[in-house]
This record gives structure tokens, sequence and C-alpha cells, in this order.
């Protein structure tokens, strides 16, 4: 589609670019040094065979001065750049929810993303003629893929983990491919938008390009502030990637149907039009039905008997299970909790630490009040503090009548002083000594909880141990995650600490324990069982099946070499 132009009016000699007055500017397109055609430079000037000829001085009418038209330009280069950046945190954001690890998913969402936009601005070059055509069709195309990725990819989570196969992962590959799209289009942008910029008022390369890239950099950083201090908080992923698109697409068409109209044709003006207007008319659609969706994608992932479901500041928690069926408690993107069998792995985690001084207990996680229970079962207890990052899960542990009842309202016992806090701040400002420590954590491959398994955490956790104290960590499986159980063993003694490997099973679930304690290695033992449950003799029958899985010659993990995983 070729751009109309007006023409010169042949009884008056043109304006010289970059003049200001009736806001009709005329741009010398040929390059920076504006030769005329024909004129010898040492080059072809386009007449011999495969050889573009070469454009002519055509002028570009403005609705405003130049002045105000570059200003437009750069504005709708920083929103532009403020939406792109959304984008990118969303899909780092929503990945590292869904699929965990948030290191790998922002590695492989940055990495895929910027190789998209090198190849995005090589497509661009063919759409430099058209660019003002081209940039409100690639703005339309971007508010739509960028504002529908987080439900598409929270879709793909939800529905296609019921089919097998290669459809288990959909979201992984969905993530490949939103990333690389959007990419591709934000790449386009910045050449498209030189060349419009050029086009209002010609300047020397550098200058604009440092006008660009400045514009756009400060878009990036308000994109950057507003994902997790407004966005994220009042409107949630969903409602948050659509808004953003809207906006995307508003600024685009603004800018092209606004300012450069008159370069286009009246057919294309009417399909730009047509385009926004169904974007923004089906991410607006989709913002009335976000409520809907979430509700289905939850039934689909958790069951129909889904009881509380929200996102906390640190994670999404889901409480699911009817009346008379198990409780289920679902913590980030994993089960945490399951009433059916949640007994023999919280009295196997505290009744071995417990069996030596326990006066004074800490527990670090275990916010939902069960690790706490069993603690509270033990006779002699006098105090327990409890350390949980997530003020959300307290609060449900106390007030859900279900869970606070399986937990036996245990954090409302007067022994009990819960605070929020993350584990590792907490004992870096501690000063007080415990008889007992027990670590109920995430597991350490999930990047938030890798340095709660350091040697540096194990070195906090030894100084808080009174003498002849006990601590215990559960990490993963020793059958199925025998590296990463090992290599934690093998970190506790590189914090100064003695271990006690052991295991805990019920069915078809395995938990791995250690028991670790300063001086010599703690024995291990279970107090006077209160309530029958986990005792002596399936303490031994998991130490014996644990050290079968010893794997020699790990190297400590420490927070600037974790080693989960590897």
């Amino acid at each position: 589609m070729s751009e109309p132009r007006s023409a010169v009016p042949p009884a008056q000699p043109p304006p010289r670019p970059g003049a200001e007055g009736s806001g009709d500017v005329l741009v010398d397109e040929r390059g920076p040094r504006g030769e005329a055609a024909g004129q010898d430079t040492g080059r072809d000037t386009g007449q011999g065979a495969g050889q573009d000829a070469a454009p002519e001085l055509l002028p570009l009418s403005l609705p405003v001065r130049p002045g105000v038209g570059r200003f437009l330009v750069l504005l709708a280069v920083f929103v532009c750049a403020a939406c792109g950046l959304v984008y990118e945190l969303e899909l780092v954001a929503l990945a590292s929810y869904l699929l965990g690890d948030s290191v790998t998913q922002a590695s492989l969402v940055l990495s895929v993303m910027v190789f998209a936009m090198g190849i995005g601005s090589l497509l661009a070059k063919r759409l430099c003629t058209r660019a003002a055509a081209a940039f409100g069709a690639i703005e339309a195309g971007l508010a739509l893929v960028g504002g529908c990725s987080a439900l598409a990819l929270y879709g793909a989570f939800a529905w296609s983990g019921r089919f097998p196969g290669a459809w288990a992962s959909g979201s992984s590959g969905l993530l490949i491919g939103f990333t690389f799209a959007i990419g591709v289009l934000i790449g386009g942008e910045v050449p498209l938008l030189m060349v419009l910029i050029q086009r209002i008022r010609r300047q020397e390369a550098g200058g604009a390009v440092a006008d660009l890239f400045a514009a756009d950099y400060v878009g990036a950083l308000v994109g950057g502030l507003a994902f997790p201090f407004l966005l994220l908080p009042f409107l949630g992923q969903l409602t948050g990637a659509l808004l953003t698109g809207a906006i995307n697409a508003c600024a685009g068409a603004a800018l092209v149907l606004g300012l450069f109209h008159r370069d286009l044709s009246r057919r294309a003006r009417w399909t730009l039009l047509v385009l926004n207007a169904f974007v923004l008319g089906l991410l607006a659609m989709a913002a009335t039905h976000v409520g809907d969706f979430e509700r289905a994608a939850r039934r689909a992932v958790f069951g129909d008997d889904v009881r509380v479901a929200f996102h906390s500041d640190v994670q999404d928690i889901v409480l699911a299970g009817r009346s008379g069926e198990p409780l289920a408690l679902y913590l980030g993107d994993g089960p945490r909790v399951s009433s059916a069998d949640e007994g023999v792995y919280h009295q196997a985690l505290v009744r071995p630490a417990l069996a030596g001084p326990h006066a004074r207990v800490l527990v670090l996680g275990g916010g939902d009040g069960l690790a706490v229970r069993e603690v509270l079962r033990v006779p002699g207890v006098r105090v327990v503090d409890v350390v949980e990052v997530d003020r959300e899960l307290l609060r449900l542990a106390r007030r859900d009548p279900r869970l606070g009842g399986l937990n036996r309202h245990a954090l409302d016992d007067p022994r009990v002083h819960a605070v929020s806090d993350d584990a590792f701040t907490w004992l870096r400002a501690n000063r007080r000594r415990f008889d007992a420590v027990v670590a109920d954590l995430p597991d350490p491959r999930q990047t938030a909880a890798t340095k709660l398994y350091s040697q540096e955490f194990y070195g906090l956790l030894k100084r808080a141990l009174a003498p002849g104290g006990r601590s215990v960590v559960h990490v993963g499986s020793p059958g199925r995650d025998a590296r990463d159980y090992w290599r934690a063993e093998r970190t506790l003694r590189a914090a100064g600490l003695r271990t006690a490997p052991y295991a805990a099973k019920k069915g078809r679930a395995e938990w791995g324990f250690l028991l670790a304690a300063s001086g010599e290695r703690p024995p291990l033992a279970v107090p006077a069982r209160p309530e029958g449950g986990f005792g002596a003799r399936e303490l031994r029958a998991g130490a014996r099946r644990v050290a079968g899985t010893r794997v020699r010659g790990l190297e400590p993990s420490t927070l600037v070499s974790p080693r989960y995983g590897l």
C-alpha cells in the first residue's frame, strides 16, 4: 500500500527542512547528505539495474507544530516502553508462580525476548517505507498478544495438565511462544519510530537515537515500578495485563491516527480504526470475565471443592476439600498439606527434635499451624516462637474452621508467639537461644527458598541453638531427590553441625529429614508418644532406608553458589 503525499505547490519554493510555521514540513528521505537525484556522488543513483530510484523531496503535513509532533512521538515511545516492560515482568512472574524456579524462568524469558527483539528490528526494515501504518498495526498486535498472554498461560497451566504427553507441559511451550512473539513486536517499534520522528524534523542520527532511547528507558523505569507496586497488588496478573494491553493499543492508535493520519490512505485509516476497536473490545470483554475465568481455572487445577482461594503478598493460597473429604492446602505452585497424611509428616518432623531439651522451641515456617500442634503435644514445652513469611497463611490457619480444627487452634495457644518475617532475616537479628528449632520450609529448588538451605542460614540456625539443643530440617524425598537431600546434609556439616538422617513414609509418600546438633551427633529418639503415631520403630526403619541412598562427593550450597537441583 503506497502512502499518499500532498503535492508541492509549483509556484512556491519548498520551505527548508525543520522550519516551523503552518506545520507542513519537507522531509528529505534520501539519506543524511541529501544528494539530488542524478548528482554524481560516487554511487549509483538508482537508475541502474536492481536499484530503486532515489526518492524525491516530499512534504509531510502535520496537524500540529513540529516541536509538538516530536513530543507526541517521544510520549508514545515512553508509553510503549512501559507497556513492553510490564509484559516482560508479567511473563517472568507468572512463569515463576506456575512453573517454579524463578531464576530459570527469568533467564528463559529475558534471553528469548532479547533475541526476538533483534529479529523484530531486522524485519521492521522492510516496513520503513510505510512506517505509520506498520507501527499502528504492530501496536494493535502487541496489545492483543501481550494483554492476553497471562490469560493464555494460566489457562494452559490449568487445563493442559489433564492431558498426557507433551500437552502436560503446554504452559512451558506457550511461555516461549508468547515471549518470542512479544519480543518480535517490541523489536519492530524503535526502527519505525526512528523513521517517524525523522519525518517530522530531520536531525543527526545520534541525536534522534538518544532522544528515542531516553524516552524508552524512562518508560521502562515507570513500567518496572508500576508492575510490582500498582498492577500486581491492586489488579492482579490477569487484569493488569489486560489493562496494559488497552493502554498500549490506545497509545499506538492515537499517535498514528491522530498525528500521521494524512500519511495513510482512507482504507488504511479505516483498517487501523477497526483493528484497534476490535482489540480494545476483546480486551474489555476479557476483563469483565476475569473472575469467571479464574474460578473455572481453579476448578480445573484443584477440583470442584475449592473452599478458599486468593493470592497473598507471597504466594497463591488455595484450600480445598468439602466436608467429610480430606482437606488439601496448596501453596504456590503445588500441594503443601493433605489431611490424609500430614499427621505422619509433622510427627516425624517434630518428635525427634524434641527428644532432648524442649522448653523453648522455634518453628521456622509452619504457618499452617500443624507443626506447632505437634510441638504442643509434647509435655514440658513452655514457649513456642513461630516465624512465617506469609501473614495471610497465619490468618487463614487461625480463622478457617476446618484448617483451625486440623491444627487444633495451636496458633491461639498462649504459649505461642507468631510473627510474619523472613526466616533468614529474623535469624540474623535474633540473639535468643532455643532448645529445639524446627524448620518446616518450602522445597530448596524454589529460588526464594534456596537461601534457607544454605551454609550461611545453617550457621545462623546453629547460633540460635542452646547448649544441647537440636534442630530438624525437612528436605524433599531421599528416594526421589537424593542429591538435594544429601547436599543439604553436607551443607549442615559445613556449618559445623553433626547430622542424623532419617525418613518417614506413608503409602507412596516419602519425606526426608535431617536431625542436627552442635558437638556430638544427635541420637535418633522420640519423646514418649503423646497419642501414638510416628515412634522409635518407624524412626529406626526410616534411618535404615535413607542410609542406602547416600550420595558422596557433594559440595555444600551457599548464598553465592546455590547447588540444589544440580
